[in-house]
Parts: C-alpha cells; structure tokens; sequence
C-alpha cells in the first residue's frame, strides 16, 4: 500500500468516526455497495435497511461517546498526575469525601447511560417485530448448506437447497495449492441464489436438521442462530436492489466456511418472473415416485445427488473422514438390508463411533433418495445382493 493509499485510508476512518449518524451515507459514497467484505474496509458494510442504518448510527454515537470519556478521564488524570507532582512541592489534599463529587460522577454516568439505552432499545424492539412480513421464508441449516422454503406470500411453495459454487479447484485441499485463482466472491458464491423482492418485509424463520448454525447478511443487520428443534425468526426490508453475501456465522463442523449465503434482492417484476421460472423448474424436476428406473439411469441421477449432498462428508471416493464421517465403501449399511438404509437417510442416524451424527434428508425427493442409494450400492467396491431401490420403495416408506 502506498503512502497516499495509507493516508487516504486514515482520513476516511477519521470521518467515519466524526459522521455519527450521516456514516451511512458517507460510506455509501466511498464505497459502491456490493454485498460483500472490502479490501481495507474499516468499518461495517454500508447498510441497505433502515434497521441496519440505525444500529450503524448507534454503533457511531456509542463509540463517539466512548472516545469523549476516554479522553476526559484521561486527560484529567494524567494532567493532575503531571501538574500536581511532589516534585513540584504539591502535598496531597487531606478531605475524605465530597458530597458534589458523588452526586456529580452519579448522575452524569446515569444520563449517559439513558442517553445511550433509549436509542439502543428503539432498535431491539424493530429487530424483534416480524409482524405484516410481504414474505416468510424458512431457512434450514445443515452441514454444510442451506435449504430455504417459501411458506408465505408470492412465490409460496418454492423450495431448494443452496450449495457453496465456488470449485474446489480455487479452494485447494489439506497439503494442495489450488490450481485456479480465486475470484473477488470466493467463498461468498452459490448455487441457488435466495431472491426477494426489493423494499418488501421479509419474515426469515430459521431451525437446523444437525447442529446449531447462524444466519447473517451483514448488509441488512439480520443475524440469528438456527438450533436444531427450535423455530427463531427475524426480518428485514431491503431498499436497494443487488447481490448481498453472508456466511454462516455459528461454528458447525468440518466445513463450516464453506457455508455461504447469498440473497439476490430485484424489483417487483423481476421477482415475479423469477417465481414463475422456479415453480416451472420444480415442476420439470418432480419425477413421478411410481415410475420404474433402470438400474443405469439411477446410478446416473444418484452420482449427481450424492455429487451435490454427500460428497463434503463421505468423501468422491466413499472413504469418509476418519473418526468424523463413516465410510460408505464396503459400510455394512450398504450393503445390508436396503429397507435400512432407506430410514437412515428419511430419519437420519445416531452413531457413538463419530461425533457427527447422520442427519435426515427427507427434504430430497423419493427419485432422488432412489438414486443416491441406488449408486452408493453399486460404486466404489459396492456390489450389494440388493442393488436396486426404486422411487415407490421410498414413497411407501415416507407413511
């Protein structure tokens, strides 16, 4: 970094510091919004919600009056350490109390407080009001993705998972260097993007199928954990249209940074359109649970479901991870009884061997449940006596 580079960083921290409540604004100006971590950031994403405004201008004020009491008590103290030094023939005063003293280093710390405390709490109460909402959209967490459903609202009945998109070639493995230079979104890149529409209430619900995860987009203020059997909710109102980028933010397992979220606010008309596209796309991709699939078309279908849901925990190879994840190659549970495994993967699995337990993918479809079975029983060193599951087999054993 250059020295005017080092210099232009340090004047705008500066105006950030003396802006208060005109930061936003500032930063906006500074700065192009993109939804996304800058380099030599010094402050929080610029907001693009007026909750997030308003606890962008809190925080502002809240370390403003911060510094002014650093350096008023401070500054008197080390003035009366200097001036008022025995070697400058200055004795100790001798009083023990001073009843303006109490009274004054009571009250002003107690306004300053309820300076601070009224504003704050204004904020809180409109980050817990998820009433009216235009949208509600559930988001599930599970290692290592997200799975979001529309529940309420234009576009109710959308349902898909979102997977990390950045490839693996940027990423690199334990030992590796990656082979691909990495983009300005790694990391912060997805499959299936969530889309809102712009300056519409957003209500977010949030659990998890496993184990605790965290929801957050920076730019709209919205941070809440999702624990598994419990239902938590926030919301937001985005004011301008674009890409923004979160992560989740609750360290949950192996490839917790691997987990990102991406919301995709556009206008009206944009959003209607992109509803018709999903429910048309969901429509082509229902197969029919009473069709009967040869043992090659699963095999095909499965290694792309097992490519999408599988492979970040049991490995491309059926390996698994040692003393985390178990092996599917040559796993008892395999090559078993196939109504077994069938329930593992609609009710999940507890295990004492690995720390993670397997949890339940009933949100795939009966096909695809099928198929990642179908393929796991015949890959690797696989060669199952019952090597074939089909769709109905599943559909009965959802009853």
């Amino acid at each position: 970094m250059t020295y005017a580079t080092r210099l232009q960083a340090v004047l705008y921290g500066l105006a950030v510091l003396a802006a208060g409540s005109a930061t936003p604004a500032l930063a906006q100006q500074q700065q192009p919004i993109t939804g996304r971590p800058l380099e030599h950031q010094l402050n929080m994403q610029a907001p693009v919600t007026q909750v997030g405004a308003d606890i962008y201008s809190l925080h502002n004020w809240m370390m403003i009056v911060c510094l002014v009491i650093f350096v008023g008590v401070f500054g008197v103290m080390f003035y009366s350490v200097f001036k008022h030094r025995k070697s400058l023939g200055h004795k100790p005063a001798t009083f023990h109390e001073s009843t303006a003293v109490e009274i004054a280093w009571t009250v002003v710390p107690f306004l300053i407080v309820i300076g601070m405390a009224l504003p704050a709490t204004k904020t809180v109460v409109a980050l817990k009001d998820t009433s009216n909402a235009d949208l509600t959209i559930k988001a599930t967490g599970m290692q290592w993705k997200w799975g979001y459903d529309y529940l309420k609202g234009e576009g109710e009945g959308i349902s898909f998972l979102s997977n990390l998109a950045t490839p693996r070639s940027q990423i690199g493995e334990p030992g590796v260097k990656p082979t691909e230079a990495r983009t300005d979104n790694y990391l912060l890149e997805v499959d299936n993007e969530m889309v809102v529409p712009v300056n519409k209430k957003i209500r977010m619900v949030f659990t998890a199928n496993d184990v605790i995860h965290a929801w957050t987009i920076p730019a709209f203020a919205i941070k809440q954990d999702a624990i598994p059997g419990f239902v938590r909710d926030g919301w937001f109102r985005a004011e301008k249209t674009g890409v923004y980028r979160g992560n989740c933010v609750e360290l949950c397992g192996k490839d917790h940074a691997f987990m990102p979220i991406v919301v995709r606010v556009v206008t009206d008309a944009e959003y209607t359109a992109w509803v018709e596209g999903k429910k048309k796309e969901m429509a082509a991709l229902a197969d029919d649970p009473t069709k009967t699939w040869t043992i090659d078309e699963l095999k095909t279908r499965g290694e792309q479901v097992y490519a999408a849901n599988c492979v970040a925990c049991h490995q491309a190879n059926g390996k698994g991870v040692p003393a985390a994840f178990a092996a599917l190659d040559g796993s008892p549970n395999v090559l078993g009884d196939k109504k077994h495994q069938i329930d593992i993967l609609l009710n999940g699995q507890k295990s004492g061997k690995f720390p993670t337990e397997m949890p339940a993918w009933k949100q795939l479809s009966d096909t695809e449940i099928a198929a990642v079975i179908t393929y796991t029983r015949n890959t690797w060193s696989n060669k199952a006596a019952e090597n074939i599951v089909q769709p109905a087999e599943v559909l009965a054993a959802r009853k």
